[in-house]
């Protein structure tokens, strides 16, 4: 299996796609995703044709293939809401002009939310994705729209596979719309990830597997239906390291993997990307355990959340449990408050009292 493996990289005015993929080969990677400016604006830069030839010839030594590459749409985008006609015809052009600067960058996929159900019903949202869809496609060519597995978080469209099927059947142009699966947001809309290959089959079955283009390989904060879209590092947090590996080697999926992995020390001065060292880990099949890889904001957060007490003691670590929570949870690794790993497995489970371990 060649695997295909990349994450999220940064794209600016200055250094435009050139930069992005010397972010990537620093993380040793062979793939990436950008996004072409802001994901909450669009105000854009003109894309200059000498820095994107010196980028593919970057690529092209370093065995990047443009059809690998995945371009995200901006989050500000939602096709979903037509109640104001102006600004759904504001979003509609802006995401076309988006396929076009994906043209431009010799790239061929573009990741896009499909949108939200505001002040309508699902039923009227899917037809309004699916009508903005095919106007952007008529007005544009070649470029290849992925419709995102969306977690449910708020009024979001897209959180199964038969919803993504109900918006794909009104599309015109079949051939230019597919899919991006997205781990976390699978998780959390309520898919055990642990049974991969069940949700294959179903995928299979009602659009084809061939319709897969990408997934975005998150680990997740939240338990399984949670509904909230959190990302974790690889490897830590409710998934797991294991069950995230199954579905990067999964021989059903030759696609590119893209990670979407929250910074470590993020907001602080020495804030820095794990992709590297997640990738490390992901093609040794092995999870290292470093601080390179995990942010202590999001598991002292995870913590809370899952109502989970941790503490360092002498000797081991103590695990305390709140009365009548309802939480069950198996994982691998915790990331302790002061920042030190502790490699161990162990489960807590609902409606304990307290457990030590």
């Amino acid at each position: 299996m060649n695997l295909i493996i990349g994450s999220h990289v940064g794209f600016n005015a200055k250094t435009q796609l050139l930069g992005s993929v010397e972010e990537a080969l620093s993380y040793n990677a062979n793939t990436f995703m950008i996004y072409t400016g802001s994901t909450q604006s669009t105000l854009r830069s003109k894309i200059d044709p000498l820095i994107t030839e010196k980028a593919w010839k970057l690529m092209e030594e370093n065995n990047i293939k443009k059809e690998d590459v995945i371009v995200h749409a901006p989050y500000i985008i939602n096709l979903g809401n037509r109640e104001d006609e102006e600004k759904y015809m504001f979003y509609v052009n802006f995401f076309a002009q988006e396929l076009q600067r994906v043209k431009e960058l010799g790239l061929d996929k573009i990741v896009l939310h499909p949108g939200s159900a505001v002040r309508c019903s699902r039923e009227e949202a899917v037809k309004n994705i699916s009508d903005g869809l095919n106007m952007v496609l008529d007005k544009t060519s070649e470029t290849t729209i992925l419709l995102e597995y969306m977690a449910g978080k708020g009024n979001e469209v897209g959180i199964s596979i038969d919803e993504l099927k109900s918006i794909y059947d009104l599309v015109n142009d079949k051939d230019r719309v597919c899919f991006c699966l997205d781990t976390c947001h699978m998780n959390d809309s309520g898919i055990d990830i642990n049974k991969i290959d069940e949700f294959l089959d179903e995928f299979d079955s009602k659009l084809g597997l061939d319709k897969i283009k990408c997934v975005h390989m998150n680990d997740s904060v939240n338990v399984v239906g949670s509904h909230k879209d959190r990302h974790a590092n690889f490897g830590y947090g409710t998934i797991g390291f294991d069950t995230l590996l199954n579905v990067i080697y999964n021989e059903r999926l030759n696609v590119p993997f893209i990670l979407e992995s929250p910074y470590v020390n993020r907001n602080q001065s020495n804030e820095y990307a794990p992709y590297k060292y997640e990738i490390e880990n992901i093609r040794n099949k092995t999870m290292s355990i470093s601080e390179k890889v995990m942010d202590v904001n999001v598991y002292c957060s995870y913590a809370s959340i899952a109502k989970l007490h941790i503490s360092k003691r002498t000797g081991g670590k103590m695990i305390r449990k709140e009365q009548n929570t309802m939480w069950m949870t198996s994982f691998s690794r915790v990331y302790v408050a002061n920042g030190e790993a502790i490699k161990d497995y162990f489960k807590v489970y609902s409606n304990l009292g307290g457990a030590e371990v």
